[in-house]
């Protein structure tokens, strides 16, 4: 094989505490369903070990995903298979890019060398906060492409799986969404958590998955310069680089905090159903923008979605059609100014923040679509947060709904081997198995998904 640009980046980790080593048999390809963290590094350590995976991405490869990104932000037709959520690179790839996680994980390292080997400033190496970009992570994602396909990889885009076959508890194979059937023994379920149609479809197979906590809410704007003064003080400095800033507030019932901030970026339309509205945040590596925006959210779970393991999914849509209708109908991501959210009026004027927002926007009402209980713990935060940073409580920052698609709403359950509940070859892997949540937990992940492969499975 020709040398990979990860050779002893990636790394397979001896701590895979699996009884039965390599009793497991398999004389087919394995299968990667999803191109984004997750998938692509388990595919770079199943190629290092040998293997040549298929992987399957409904949407695109990143530069035509790019273009039909940009046409839905400037009007056009929303591609439904191609774009925030869909394609290569998955979410994170719309983003600000950010390395950070909770998690301690020696292959986290591994992984951040591993990004700088693809072109990654170096950076990311030492730095407390290290992010990327969607400019940079971007190119990233060439240079990942050809190292798979390189290394005897298969990659095939615009490829939609409609259903894993399972036989006597065991994966036979997947079907495509054009009808064609490939013959597998081993498939890696690295779907986002935005791929609803494989929920329910592995749902009505009977793989064993449940409810899951997330968040909802909106994306909030301030003027990044106000963001500088409330973090750095009178030692605001270019070489500081762009302040950031995380708050939260525990009430008894719920938890409300900022997320996935974006200084210097811009919110971004990231829906990817029809007739729906969603929102992210964006910034580039340089993070220049006039804005700074965050998702402003608050804790749900079964109390308020169902029990039912897809009611989740269900609360979503409800909320993305609300904002829809708020923006009448026509795509545009409905706004209110935070000063008109605490007092219960419709925005008719805006102040000095205006909306980063990719596409149109309408002046409205959010706090008439969000659940009453959403809302009051929004305003409740408001004051609080503003005591830990001055300035969050402007009454000209700007709310755009909504934000929903903070995690997935599921998890497919798995056992210590990582395989799918009482189904051999089924392995349910990164955030939309939800099992991780961002570009790192969820690249490693992948990497502990290829290492329980390759310490389950021998091949015949």
């Amino acid at each position: 094989q020709p040398a990979s640009e990860t050779d002893g980046l990636i790394r397979l980790h001896q701590d895979c505490k699996i009884p039965f080593l390599n009793q497991k048999k398999c004389s087919t390809r394995p299968i990667v369903i999803g191109t984004g963290p997750c998938g692509l590094f388990c595919a770079l350590l199943l190629v290092k070990a040998g293997l040549r995976p298929i992987l399957l991405e409904r949407g695109q490869p990143v530069e035509q995903r790019a273009a039909d990104v940009k046409a839905y932000w400037q009007g056009q037709t929303l591609n439904t298979e191609s774009n925030v959520q869909f394609g290569e690179g998955g979410a994170g790839a719309f983003s600000d890019g950010k390395l950070t996680t909770r998690i301690h994980d020696p292959r986290c390292d591994d992984v951040l060398a591993a990004l700088v080997a693809f072109g990654a400033p170096a950076e990311i190496l030492y730095k407390a906060k290290p992010h990327i970009g969607t400019d940079v992570l971007q190119t990233i994602l060439v240079k990942i492409r050809e190292t798979l396909l390189a290394q005897g990889a298969s990659i095939h885009y615009g490829t939609c799986v409609k259903q894993i076959v399972l036989s006597e508890g065991q994966v036979k194979g997947v079907l495509l969404a054009d009808g064609s059937l490939l013959d597998a023994e081993l498939v890696v379920a690295a779907i986002g958590h935005s791929a609803r149609d494989t929920f329910e479809s592995l749902f009505a197979s009977g793989v064993q998955m449940q409810a899951k906590p997330f968040s909802v809410g909106v994306r909030i704007e301030h003027l990044q310069e106000d963001i500088h003064r409330a973090r750095y003080g009178s030692l605001v400095h270019e070489k500081l680089g762009a302040a950031e800033y995380q708050l939260f507030e525990r009430f008894a019932d719920r938890t409300a905090y900022t997320f996935c901030m974006c200084p210097g970026g811009v919110v971004v339309g990231a829906a990817s159903e029809k007739e729906t509205v969603v929102t992210n945040g964006m910034s580039n590596h340089a993070r220049g923008g006039r804005n700074a925006n965050s998702a402003f959210v608050v804790s749900v779970d079964t109390q308020d979605t169902g029990s039912h393991p897809l009611d989740g999914v269900q609360y979503q849509r409800r909320l993305e059609q609300a904002a829809y209708r708020l923006g009448n109908s026509e795509g545009a991501a409905p706004v209110q100014t935070l000063g008109d959210f605490m007092t219960g009026k419709k925005t008719v004027q805006l102040g000095n923040i205006k909306p980063s927002y990719t596409g149109a926007v309408a002046l409205t009402r959010l706090d008439t679509a969000l659940p009453p209980e959403i809302v009051a713990r929004m305003r409740a935060a408001v004051p609080l947060f503003d005591q830990k940073m001055r300035g969050f409580a402007a009454t000209d920052a700007v709310l755009t709904g909504f934000e929903t698609r903070t995690s997935s709403p599921v998890r497919i359950l798995r056992d210590d081997s990582g395989e799918a509940n009482g189904i051999q070859g089924l392995f349910p892997a990164g955030e939309g198995a939800g099992y991780a949540g961002g570009i790192m937990s969820a690249a490693v992940d992948g990497l502990k998904t290829a290492e329980r492969i390759l310490a389950l499975y021998r091949w015949e």
